[in-house]
């Protein structure tokens, strides 16, 4: 009889999210060139994206029956996105190191699961039949939807210059993918406002997720920048103004979103003492902090704003703290949860002796 491991069949369907951020702190170290730990952490965000590929195709056929569920059930489903994002996230890091001819199949590996997740995840949530209300379940996991799509946006403008065939159909699934992006965050900022009046929202209910409503802005700002630099197609030389014009007023916007999370932590662990222990969506914090980080870079030096260029360093910075400190936390709990599994696993067999 084949041994049962909880810890697989309970994995968090967003853990990608350890990638995603991992991966943008490296793109972020690279910008300031600090080229070493960039290295670092991009060796780190490779050999993530490959063991959790393993443990979810393990857990796709050990535990199929859950993840059917986390993928019917409003509250998981957009995790799922974390794959698409993590894909593209890393493939930008590789081509930026000049592994061009790995970073061009992962991004085409980003844009097919975009495609699918995109269309099948939704479906599956709207057509979940529970018996509970789907908006009251609507959380921070969701704008991860957008996240996804943006990040394509940023991965197909990164390889656009190193392609030699193609480029105008790259130029227009750049624009589209922001596009919808943009569309998404809107669609998706309205659904969660709508929950949070009509249902309301508890302490313990307000997530590390809802840090993905500024990290979703934060990569629409990291692509819409992208695209503006951009070589000509005809799509870009299109709309090339037109989202020049949102780069600046987004970032305000995520600027304006780090009080009202940092707030609302405080609301939720101080006020209300809900309880800071290690869960994997704490990496669903890195990455928008990164993302911020980023994006603050970009428009500093695009738009020559010094100040704002010289808060994207900050912000790295911070980031990378909060990465570290997730870090150490998650390897502590693999630790826990690897003796707990074994000793769990002697007692079964000196049960059955």
């Amino acid at each position: 009889m084949s041994r049962h491991h909880p810890e697989i069949e309970r994995l968090s369907p967003g853990y990608f999210a350890l990638v995603m951020g991992t991966g943008i702190i490296s793109v972020g170290l690279h910008e300031v060139g600090l080229e070493p730990v960039s290295r670092v952490l991009l060796v780190i965000a490779a050999l993530a994206y490959v063991v959790l590929w393993v443990l979810y195709v393990w857990r796709a056929v050990a535990y199929p029956q859950a993840v059917r569920t986390d993928l019917r059930n409003p509250e998981t489903a957009f995790a799922f996105f974390t794959i698409v994002a993590a894909t593209d996230v890393l493939a930008v890091r590789l081509v930026l190191e000049g592994y061009v001819a790995v970073a061009v199949p992962l991004v085409l590996l980003g844009a097919a699961l975009w495609f699918v997740f995109g269309y099948l995840l939704p479906w599956q949530v709207l057509m979940a039949r529970d018996g509970e209300r789907i908006l009251a379940r609507t959380n921070g996991t969701w704008f991860i939807w957008a996240v996804a799509s943006q990040s394509l946006a940023v991965a197909l403008t990164v390889i656009h210059p190193h392609l030699t065939t193609g480029r105008a159909w790259v130029g227009i699934l750049a624009v589209l993918s922001w596009s919808v992006g943009v569309a998404l965050y809107g669609i998706v900022g309205i659904l969660v406002l709508l929950r949070i009046v009509h249902y309301g929202i508890t302490p313990r209910e307000f997530e590390p997720p809802y840090w993905v409503t500024m990290g979703a802005m934060a990569i629409a700002v990291v692509a819409g920048s992208n695209i503006v630099a951009m070589g000509s197609t005809p799509m870009v030389d299109a709309t090339r103004a037109l989202v020049a014009g949102t780069v600046a007023i987004f970032w305000t916007f995520c600027l304006w979103l780090v009080p009202v999370l940092v707030g609302a932590g405080f609301w939720r662990h101080v006020v209300h003492r809900v309880p800071l222990v290690y869960v994997p969506t704490l990496w669903s914090i890195v990455f928008p902090v990164g993302m911020f980080a980023v994006a603050s870079l970009n428009v500093g030096r695009v738009d020559r704003l010094p100040l704002v260029e010289s808060l994207g360093k900050v912000a790295l910075g911070i980031a990378c703290v909060v990465w570290a400190v997730v870090l150490v936390a998650m390897l502590r709990h693999v630790v826990l949860v690897t003796w707990r599994g074994r000793a769990a696993a002697a007692g079964e067999q000196g049960g059955a002796a």
